[in-house]
């Protein structure tokens, strides 16, 4: 079913799951989120948005809401451990050739922009997809295991005759639930069930070398630009500053995977010690219990395909990448759109997912192979021949050069929806 609508359940409540609902809904259909964690807790540090994601946002319809919490990046760009600058952000003449600046705002507060645009009821928190069943007829059978439902969840649409359990909706709805659906949206992340299950012989997510420790610090810093990188050997410091003067704040670094230390900001003050400032301000004005470390994953064998009978991958779950190039979530935000729009456009499904996986599966996994490219020339860099070869290269490029890289990736043109 496509064009006038149908059943859909998305599997993940993220930054993917969430756009992929609004777009969903405003394309007439009936949509249940289900999330795995019990809780929201909105956990996460901060984000930038390129002109790519707030061009998807304002085609959602909350692109104004997301931009009343972010801070436009106008001043910053690139240096070295000394503090010299390699190249220089120039996001006033962005905006002129984008239509919008970049944009730095806290996870937690885009993601509570995506749910206020969903009714309460849309998310299930609690509710584990275990599998996904075809049961004939164009319809899927989608197996919950969990609570079912938690604080922000409510009845489904997506249950009805294919319910097999007993009741899937309401508050009451327990562990066993089955949903009914004629489509199902994995937005489930980088280690997605789902795709190991659609693709049982793909070699899956591999470690990319670098692991990441972020935090937001607990009050305001007096910082001079609103985005910075810093490039050391094997080492990435950068900042995005908040509205509110708080910054979030992230070190990448080239290291075995699964390493953990006891005393995670105390090892990257040894780390960064030395390093220009506002680097020592950033990790002082930071909660030692507010860091969060992951190791970074991605997919570096594509995907074949996006979709597979009437399960469709989105996000993470169809392209990880390194953050390199900060594009992640902003592909996410692109996939949302184009599903939708497929799915109001299309006269059926199979012809919507293809043509969702025509268009998203070349670019996506195009930005994919420049974010590892750019993290191989930037923060994985080790080598000091290289490293100096490197340093030359950007302070020598004209600042046009800087820009034309950025806009070869934010500058898209996202599709219409009803």
């Amino acid at each position: 079913m496509s064009g006038t609508g149908g059943t859909a359940v998305v599997v993940g409540g993220g930054i993917g799951g969430l756009a992929a609902a609004i777009g969903l809904r405003a394309a007439g259909w009936e949509v249940v989120v289900a999330e795995r964690a019990p809780v929201l807790a909105d956990a996460g540090a901060g984000i930038s948005l390129h002109a790519n994601g707030m061009r998807a946002l304002d085609v959602l319809g909350v692109g104004e809401a997301v931009r009343a919490a972010a801070r436009p990046q106008y001043t910053g760009g690139t240096r070295t451990p000394d503090g010299r600058w390699l190249s220089r952000m120039d996001g006033a003449a962005l905006e002129r050739e984008l239509g919008t600046p970049i944009v730095g705002i806290p996870r937690a507060a885009l993601h509570r922009a995506l749910r206020a645009a969903l009714p309460p009821q849309c998310l299930r928190t609690g509710a584990e997809v275990t599998s996904v069943e075809d049961t004939g007829g164009g319809r899927v059978r989608v197996l919950l295991r969990g609570d079912g439902a938690g604080t922000d969840a409510g009845s489904g649409p997506a249950a009805g005759p294919d319910a097999a359990s007993g009741p899937a909706d309401g508050p009451d709805a327990g562990p066993g639930d089955v949903l009914g659906a004629d489509l199902v949206v994995a937005a489930d992340g980088v280690g997605s069930r789902l795709r190991r299950a659609l693709f049982p012989h793909h070699p899956g997510p591999a470690y990319s070398g670098s692991t990441v420790l972020r935090a937001v610090t607990e009050h305001p810093v007096d910082l001079r630009t609103d985005f910075e990188l810093t490039w050391g050997r094997g080492a990435e410091f950068g900042h995005l500053a908040f509205r509110d003067g708080r910054a979030e704040w992230h070190a990448v670094l080239s290291s075995p995977p699964g390493v953990r230390p006891a005393d995670p900001l105390a090892a990257l003050r040894r780390r960064f010690a030395g390093w220009h400032d506002p680097v020592p301000a950033l990790l002082a004005a930071t909660r030692p219990d507010a860091v969060l470390h992951h190791d970074i994953h991605e997919l570096t064998v594509p995907l074949p395909a996006y979709a597979a009978g009437r399960v469709v991958l989105l996000g993470d779950a169809a392209h990880a990448m390194t953050p390199h190039l900060g594009q992640g979530a902003c592909q996410a935000l692109e996939d949302a759109v184009t599903l939708a729009a497929a799915l109001a456009a299309a006269p059926a499904l199979e012809a919507a997912l293809a043509r969702y996986d025509a268009e998203r599966r070349p670019r996506s996994q195009s930005v994919a192979r420049a974010a590892r490219q750019a993290g191989r020339m930037g923060q994985q860099l080790r080598w000091p021949p290289a490293v100096a070869v490197r340093n030359a290269g950007l302070r020598l490029a004209p600042s046009r050069a800087t820009m034309r890289a950025i806009l070869r990736h934010a500058d898209w043109t996202p599709p219409k929806l009803p």
